[in-house]
């Protein structure tokens, strides 16, 4: 792991070396999870990672049981939106007057917080700053459920939902636009086995079933799932969507083709991870002459990682911003 965050050097400030905390929407920090006895996250990979170290983690999705005994501390997403969703979730899912305290980065929104709360008829209590960042401490009130958050938009003769935390929410993306033109007239008209690696909303899944591909979708969020989910049932589609941390889920399972838009931040940091195991471990999952169809930022060093991983590849398309790639097995 990486050196420990600037929101978790506060709150390692504020609570001391004695802290029990319960994070929600945490990132990836080795005094967090070593100071944690549960957590919430959409991201499996998170989750993964503290169930690993013997802690309870639990989807946003899952039932919370029993009210946490510890501190609830919300990491505040740079997604005002997402922020709220999860205000909403945690009045929704604890009971009422439970401490909440919220901690952020000043560039990532924090200092909106105060605000939100008073619009939410929540309280708010300034407790500690510094790194930039910024502590605070409410209580939660009787709420709904935040369903209201989930977004339906239709794009592309087809209906989406969409979700604060999934990419590109409430709206298709250059890339993705950029994609499914390729995919147009570079996929065979015969019905495939296709492979979609970061489903996001779900639109490429949905495009991909709606012309009679066999579509199986993947994502690390629980966001991400749920959304395609929904996409794929208010299309009428079939499809099925997993949650997976690139390939993890699958089990060895191969296709005749894997396409993705796949994700390069992390919060505001770039992070190739994931679509380094995407390139690299591809072949294991491709039927034999199975393609790979990836889209990404003109400039990332994908056409390396291509290179290394495949022997050869060709260039689809470029519209300067974004270039689709395919390789072969």
């Amino acid at each position: 792991m990486s050196a420990q965050l600037p929101a978790c050097q506060l709150l390692e400030r504020y609570y001391g070396q004695a802290a029990q905390l319960w994070p929600v929407a945490p990132p990836e920090d080795a005094w967090l999870l070593s100071h944690s006895t549960a957590m919430v996250s959409d991201s499996l990979a998170l989750r993964q990672q503290w169930q690993a170290n013997e802690r309870l983690a639990l989807s946003p999705f899952s039932p919370v049981e029993a009210p946490p005994t510890d501190q609830v501390v919300l990491f505040w997403p740079k997604t005002h939106q997402l922020g709220m969703w999860w205000l909403s979730w945690l009045c929704h899912v604890l009971p009422a007057n439970t401490p909440i305290d919220i901690v952020g980065e000043h560039q990532g929104g924090v200092k909106r917080v105060p605000k939100v709360l008073s619009g939410l008829g929540m309280v708010c209590d300034k407790l500690d700053n510094a790194r930039r960042c910024s502590l605070f401490a409410t209580r939660t009130v009787e709420m709904e459920s935040p369903d209201s958050a989930w977004e339906t938009f239709d794009a592309l003769d087809m209906r989406l939902v969409s979700h604060p935390g999934v990419f590109g929410h409430g709206k298709v993306d250059e890339g993705t636009q950029l994609l499914l033109q390729v995919l147009e007239t570079a996929l065979p008209k015969k019905p495939l086995k296709v492979l979609d690696v970061g489903c996001g909303d779900g639109i490429i899944s949905a495009w991909l079933a709606k012309r009679g591909h066999a579509v199986t979708a993947v994502d690390v969020s629980a966001f991400a799932v749920e959304a395609s989910r929904r996409t794929l049932l208010a299309n009428e589609l079939p499809g099925s969507v997993l949650e997976s941390d690139v390939y993890s889920a699958l089990e060895g399972e191969r296709f005749d083709v894997i396409v993705s838009n796949p994700p390069f931040h992390q919060e505001r940091d770039v992070s190739y991870g994931p679509s380094t195991r995407l390139i690299n471990d591809a072949a294991e999952h491709l039927n034999p002459k199975g393609q790979l169809i990836l889209v990404a930022n003109a400039f990332l060093p994908y056409p390396e990682k291509l290179q290394r991983a495949f022997g050869e590849f060709n260039s689809l398309a470029d519209n300067r911003r974004f270039r689709v790639f395919r390789a072969s097995k």
